[in-house]
């Protein structure tokens, strides 16, 4: 049996025995958290719903990495919208949403972040092939393959997602369970098969990917820099072209690197093991995880001129006149 506690200090007083205990936080925390609710969630919202709608409305932007990019935004977008809010109603206190809304929102989040980091590495393979196999890039990226590859990312991430979800409802009898609070009830050692399966694996994948991109175009780069003065014009076109996409690779190159910076630390907190998973330096890192979210679309904005075309067609509401879908962002 619970123990009783004062009944200001429950989510329900008048459950007693069964009600949570109202979060215990300080006033510093509620300040911070309250700041990014007012801030954070809509700035990223909103940024990842423009990159959405420029992707998806101009033909010309209708390419592979664009499609990526486009489906990173929409992960984006939903923990702009659904995660960062979610989590800090869930620190700054209690659920009263119900059952039914926290496993909803346990398995949107998880979807949503299972599918970013899928994304990041889709991106890191377009871009190795894009630079390391320039030739075969056209016929091997098509945009049909990467609307396949996109859509396969997500379904498995929804499966993993599902997965984590499931093995959440078993592990409710093993915990002392109250109302007034939407917690992950997953055992540690699944724990460390996320870890291993979230984190290692792909990261892994992307570090490794993108060392042979960076070598590969430092090489290239040198190469075009000792012979640009003895091209011809069709070969000055090549030139071009292979600048755009070393260009290309250095501004996604960023992108990535911004990532596993913002990424990185939740995960290597993981492996400290329970205890520490209910500090507040949990809620820094989930925080700088979801601040990677924001961070995407002002990188967009930095490195890419078409972003910052599209935007101005966007907020001048030129996007509404006939044609403008054909419009010229490039």
């Amino acid at each position: 049996m619970m123990e009783v506690h004062d009944g200001a200090e429950l989510c329900f007083p008048q459950l007693l025995n069964t009600s949570c205990r109202k979060p215990l936080i300080s006033w510093s925390e509620v300040v911070f958290l309250h700041f990014l609710l007012s801030t954070v969630p809509a700035l990223t919202a909103a940024l990842n719903l423009l990159v959405i709608i420029s992707i998806f409305h101009f033909r010309q932007l209708h390419q592979p990495t664009n499609l990526l990019l486009l489906s990173l935004s929409v992960s984006d977008f939903i923990v702009g919208l659904v995660f960062m809010p979610g989590e800090i109603l869930r620190k700054t206190s209690c659920w009263f949403l119900g059952d039914i809304m926290c496993s909803l929102y346990k398995y949107i989040i998880t979807l949503s972040l299972s599918a970013s980091l899928g994304n990041m590495v889709l991106i890191s393979v377009d871009r190795h092939v894009a630079i390391c196999d320039p030739l075969h890039y056209p016929t091997r990226v098509t945009v049909g393959r990467t609307r396949v590859c996109i859509v396969l990312c997500w379904i498995s991430s929804n499966l993993y997602s599902s997965f984590l979800l499931d093995n959440d409802q078993n592990q409710k009898d093993k915990y002392i369970y109250c109302f007034g609070k939407c917690v992950f009830n997953i055992e540690y050692t699944l724990i460390i098969v996320d870890v291993v399966v979230n984190f290692i694996a792909p990261v892994t994948i992307i570090v490794v990917l993108y060392v042979r991109v960076f070598v590969v175009a430092v090489s290239q780069a040198r190469a075009m820099r000792s012979h640009i003065t003895a091209v011809t014009l069709q070969h000055s076109v090549t030139v071009t072209s292979r600048k755009s996409e070393l260009k290309a690779a250095r501004t996604l190159g960023v992108l990535v690197a911004v990532f596993l910076m913002c990424f990185c630390p939740y995960y290597c907190v993981s492996f400290a093991g329970p205890n520490i998973l209910r500090t507040s330096y949990l809620t820094f890192t989930l925080c700088l995880y979801c601040f990677n979210s924001c961070l995407n679309p002002l990188i967009y904005a930095l490195f890419y001129p078409w972003f910052r075309r599209a935007v101005k067609l966007i907020v001048t509401l030129q996007i509404l006149q006939p044609g403008s879908r054909e419009a010229n962002v490039l």
